[in-house]
């Protein structure tokens, strides 16, 4: 049997639910009930001159600038309508030349719309710029008229770009406040529902089912629900949330990672990553705490084979535990990490579970990947050129993806308009700060407004200044996050005075006092050095750790490092991003992530 007729014989039973009563009847536990923090609304917290404000307006700019023309094309054509403008080329265009997995042009058409969308959605909010909400709304109308069930005839990923699309258009009502998105979204999700799989799928079943290509099987409907989940509480109606549970991968993950039995390895990377945060909306929604414990258990098993930047997956598949997999993939393996969606990803999924637990690990592993990753992509090509993979290899080099506007243009505007959202949390007796980023946060507090302003070159000054301005006197709690590598001697200081509270690492230092109009905090960490084996049986390949940041020999060649005279790193200058390593055979040049432009470049040394 074709999928084609496959599929129509199905799509009868695509729009019946298959949830059990008792799970659609179960009341949705209040998120104020399940969580620790919360996060603030976008536009709370303004970035201010920095490199993650550079990342973001440059997204910002370059998505404002397209041509809504090419981008509505491939809609417009599956429609039958006019469809002017210039094709995008790459992924997002159709193309006679796609034939996977040699030729993956015209792979995915239209299929990052909705995370363009979403994208502009969130800069809207977080700027208040008239011109992107504009072009929101001009998308939005755009795209209405082109939606028909007829797109996803011969699509090979129709539950992949529906989730992509079903997000921007929640993203636009709810985050642009652009209220014609909702009836969008009705239309767009009753187009795609007889393309859906009764329940979802993962890879190994899709490969079971009939299909004219190999790209047919890599679909990925286990990633659904966190979108519908969402799209349910955003008032879209109840059948998203029946809709959400029906596509909870419970046989096949999450019901073993809640009983702590590691089903990752040959899974791929970033997309069951992701769909760790449709088990967060899980139990945000139903108050599932096995669905909690899957989450929770998920991502342990992923830090647990991560590189020293945080990064994970090589080659988009997660390894064995305790095999020589990831220091094997050193070797022959350009794709370490995929790393704007990876990025997005990872941040999702820490920001759920620090707000629900409070603990400042997640924070910790935030950072982690925001400084020795996402700091240091590429940036986006106004043409679609983007980067993709961070190569660790033990002779890597950053390069471009070769295909225009791969998944990872879709993540990477996303990823970097939540930047002001994941640094900030707060319950009911304050703020946290989570990451220290030059930026301001407005909030009101009892019956005063706040701003907090936070003025550093963090993690390269080691150094953190704040100032509060208040419109009148204030208690409440600041705390801040001491991250677990801090282990040396920290400083708290309010207005030039020991705060008076303990400053350990791996812990929340918290502040409670009446706060006033111009007081001052400062906090600096000592930045020890580190050696991080790639996994316990290589304890001779290690990265270099200096706080926060994973160092990187530059042009290594035949280096002569060893253990001691890498702990032995030393800046060049204070401001510097330049450390040198003094050996028998001459220095050897150690450069941060963001630092790298074309030098070749090695992570882990063999010692």
């Amino acid at each position: 049997m074709k999928r084609r007729s496959f599929l129509k014989g199905m799509a009868g039973a695509a729009v019946v639910s298959r949830v059990p009563a008792s799970r659609l009847l179960a009341a949705a536990t209040s998120q104020q009930d399940t969580v620790r923090l919360q996060t603030f609304s976008y536009g709370a917290a303004k970035l201010l001159p920095g490199p993650l404000d550079e990342q973001f307006r440059h997204n910002q700019q370059l998505f404002l600038n397209l041509s809504e023309d090419s981008l509505l094309k491939p809609f417009r054509q599956a429609a039958g309508m006019a469809a002017p403008g210039e094709d995008m080329g790459g992924w997002y265009s159709y193309s006679d030349k796609f034939d996977p997995p040699k030729n993956m042009t015209g792979y995915i058409p239209g299929h990052t719309f909705g995370q363009y969308l979403s994208g502009l959605a969130r800069a809207y909010a977080v700027t208040g710029d008239a011109a992107t909400k504009a072009k929101v709304e001009r998308l939005v109308a755009g795209f209405a008229p082109t939606v028909t069930t007829n797109f996803y005839k011969g699509y090979c990923l129709p539950a992949y770009t529906f989730e992509k699309t079903m997000c921007g258009l929640s993203d636009a009502y709810a985050i642009a406040g652009c209220h014609s998105a909702l009836p969008v979204l009705q239309k767009a999700t009753d187009a795609a529902l007889p393309w859906l799989p009764p329940k979802a799928l993962n890879r190994e079943e899709m490969a079971a089912r009939p299909h004219p290509n190999v790209s047919y099987t890599w679909d990925e409907s286990y990633t659904l629900p966190e979108n519908f989940y969402l799209a349910y509480k955003r008032g879209a109606g109840a059948r998203y949330r029946a809709l959400a549970q029906r596509f909870l991968q419970d046989d096949t993950y999450f019901n073993p990672l809640a009983e702590g039995k590691n089903v990752l390895p040959g899974q791929h990377a970033y997309s069951h990553v992701n769909a760790l945060c449709s088990a967060m909306q899980a139990y945000l929604n139903d108050g599932s705490a096995k669905h909690l414990r899957a989450a929770q258990n998920g991502f342990r098993y992923v830090l647990e084979q991560s590189f020293a930047t945080g990064g994970w997956g090589p080659g988009e598949t997660f390894v064995t535990p305790g095999s020589d997999q990831l220091a094997k993939s050193l070797e022959k393996n350009h794709n370490s990490f995929e790393t704007p969606c990876g990025a997005y990803g990872h941040f999702k999924i820490t920001r759920y579970l620090l707000s629900v637990t409070g603990d400042s690990s997640y924070g910790d592993s935030m950072e982690r990947v925001l400084y020795n990753t996402i700091l240091g992509a590429r940036p986006m090509r106004s043409d679609g050129v983007s980067f993709y993979y961070a190569d660790y290899s033990m002779d890597a080099v950053k390069v471009d993806y070769e295909q225009k506007w791969p998944c990872c243009s879709g993540t990477f505007p996303q990823l970097t308009a939540d930047y002001g959202l994941s640094a900030y949390f707060h319950d009911v007796s304050g703020v946290y700060v989570n990451l220290y980023i030059p930026s301001r946060l407005a909030w009101k507090q009892g019956g005063a407004r706040v701003e907090l302003e936070q003025q550093t070159e963090y993690p390269y000054d080691n150094n953190i200044s704040m100032r509060l301005k208040m419109s009148s006197a204030s208690r409440f709690a600041l705390a801040l996050r001491i991250p677990a590598w801090a282990t040396g001697e920290n400083r708290l200081l309010v207005n030039g005075k020991d705060a008076g509270v303990a400053v350990t690492a791996g812990t929340w230092a918290k502040v409670q006092r009446e706060w006033r109009d111009g007081d001052r905090v400062e906090i600096s960490f000592a930045f020890p050095a580190v050696l991080e084996p790639i996994d316990a049986a290589h304890r001779n390949l290690v990265a270099l750790k200096v706080g926060p940041l994973a160092l990187f020999a530059i042009q290594p060649g035949d280096t002569g490092l060893t253990q001691e005279n890498l702990l032995k790193a030393a800046r060049t200058s204070s401001r510097s991003k330049i450390w040198k390593v003094a050996t028998s055979k001459g220095d050897v040049e150690m450069r941060p992530f963001d630092a790298i432009t074309t030098e070749r470049y090695r992570l882990y040394q063999k010692v």
